[in-house]
């Protein structure tokens, strides 16, 4: 490995030594409070392991290292940004890659054709002057979100997380005037000199997530491992943000408390799991990547752990929703939760050799009762006792009149009704051939029987549902009270 390597991969690895094992098998960090459960944990089940024995992602040309993958599933198709080193790149430093594929196994490839097209580089100055590395992308209201581990160089404990958006996850516009948005506490100066990074996000219900590891928090076990929470409206965490405590959430005005580990690793990923109302932590233990589970407000776990087998040389990266949610089981939603994730699994002076891994969750139970079932349903549509379709959208059940619409607006139709959803009452009736009106090119929306206005998210859907479109006002638009947005999922 030349020196130039060398560097770069120090440039964003947690371990103690500085190179590149993060292997959390190695770790002994601060114990985690003890879970705030007055019942015992439920205990899932796994089947249906699978994995990819290929490559399915790689940086191509000079690239020696490829790890810390982040994926989304949208619009069909399975994207992937990562972090490696290409030399035509610059400036000579960690990259990170996006590739794209028709399916989560891959192989997957650059949208300019090549193994992996490099889309954010360091700034050259600034604190992410050299490296930018472990990316964790969201999907929001139309902008991605890039959270990524920056550095100008060695590690002195100066690694930080940035933040950068785009309108189509390839072109990047750094946030936050160029600055960090999470940098280090310095309440432990460890020998561990790596900082804060390795940064994993979701959005739910409005709020950001962030988890991160910091070597020098007070929460951090003797090596700097461990995992640490904050939340805000903000994406870039500027304002209104909670931090993570021993109680719970608390407003703090900075985001430097690091009290709180809530998991024992290095290089870990996060995604919220409807069908459970959880988060699942996936991290790497000595049999693969094992999943830890922590209700809405971490206080508790309510699911005992499970692992997804396999080797493993750096961290996970889960697939998941462009929010960062888990994917639904489209056979089974009220019992089963599919994990998918890709990962280093071999360790050439560097991680690299990207594969696939999955398994089942089983034993969710989650169709139980109405509030879980909505939860678990999101986006699924079955038949109503009127010879009609509910779709369950946004929490609410909306009663669709032409199946047609009803299989746009849901990513499937159960053959079966689920009984939780008989106590659940319909939000809102979709008549075929209901009013609707336009504003612009684009914008056009239907009123449904609850007179308020439902966007759509595809105008198409209008002549789908019979549905005329009176030309308004931008103004006469924004007098309407407004529902949800109507989405077309396939």
């Amino acid at each position: 490995m030349s020196l130039v390597v060398v560097v770069v991969a120090a440039g964003c690895s947690a371990d103690a030594e500085g190179v590149t094992e993060r292997g959390p098998q190695r770790t002994t960090a601060a114990p985690v409070p003890a879970a705030r459960a007055e019942v015992e944990p439920v205990r899932l089940g796994t089947d249906r392991e699978r994995a990819g024995p290929q490559v399915v992602a790689a940086g191509g040309g000079d690239a020696v290292y490829n790890y810390a993958p982040t994926l989304m599933a949208e619009g069909g198709r399975y994207r992937m940004w990562w972090c490696s080193q290409l030399g035509t790149a610059a400036p000579p430093g960690d990259d990170v890659l996006l590739a794209e594929s028709e399916r989560p196994w891959g192989p997957y490839s650059g949208p300019d054709g090549s193994p992996g097209t490099a889309v954010f580089s360091g700034s050259s100055t600034g604190f992410d002057g050299m490296h930018t590395c472990d990316p964790s992308v969201i999907k929001v209201g139309g902008t991605y979100y890039l959270y990524y581990t920056g550095a100008a160089g060695h590690h002195a404990n100066g690694n930080a997380i940035g933040l950068a958006t785009s309108p189509d996850g390839r072109v990047w516009t750094r946030a936050n005037g160029g600055a960090p948005i999470v940098t280090a506490s310095h309440d432990v100066l460890r020998d561990n000199v790596y900082g804060t990074g390795q940064p994993a996000a979701t959005h739910v219900n409005g709020w950001f997530y962030l988890m991160f590891t910091d070597t020098t928090g007070r929460g951090a076990g003797w090596n700097g491992a461990g995992q640490f929470v904050l939340r805000a409206r903000d994406p870039a965490f500027g304002t209104d943000v909670e931090l993570l405590g021993e109680d719970g959430f608390h407003r703090t005005m900075g985001t430097a408390d690091r009290s709180r580990s809530v998991v024992d690793a290095f290089s870990a990923d996060l995604m919220w799991v409807p069908a459970l109302g959880a988060f699942a932590i996936a991290h790497e233990t000595a049999d693969g990547t094992s999943l830890t589970f922590w209700d809405r407000e971490f206080r508790r776990k309510p699911y005992t752990s499970v692992v997804i087998p396999g080797p493993w040389k750096e961290g996970p990266g889960l697939i998941r929703t462009p929010e960062g949610h888990a994917l639904p089981s489209l056979d089974d939603p009220c019992d089963r939760v599919p994990v998918d994730l890709v990962r280093a699994t071999v360790d050439a002076a560097a991680p690299t050799a990207l594969k696939y891994f999955g398994a089942d969750l089983t034993g969710t139970t989650a169709c139980a009762d109405a509030a879980r079932a909505l939860r678990a349903l999101e986006g699924f549509a079955v038949p109503s006792p009127e010879r009609t379709i509910d779709v369950v959208l946004h929490g609410k059940l909306i009663r669709v009149e032409r199946r047609s619409v009803a299989e746009r607006l849901s990513v499937k139709v159960l053959d079966h009704r689920v009984p939780a959803l008989d106590a659940v009452p319909v939000a809102a009736r979709l008549s075929t051939a209901a009013a609707g009106i336009q504003t612009g090119p684009a914008q056009a929306g239907l009123l449904l029987d609850d007179k308020r206005l439902w966007a759509l998210s595809d105008p198409k859907l209008a002549t789908l549902n019979s549905s005329k479109l009176a030309k308004v006002t931008p103004r006469e638009w924004a007098a309407h009270q407004r529902g949800p947005d109507l989405i077309a999922r396939r």
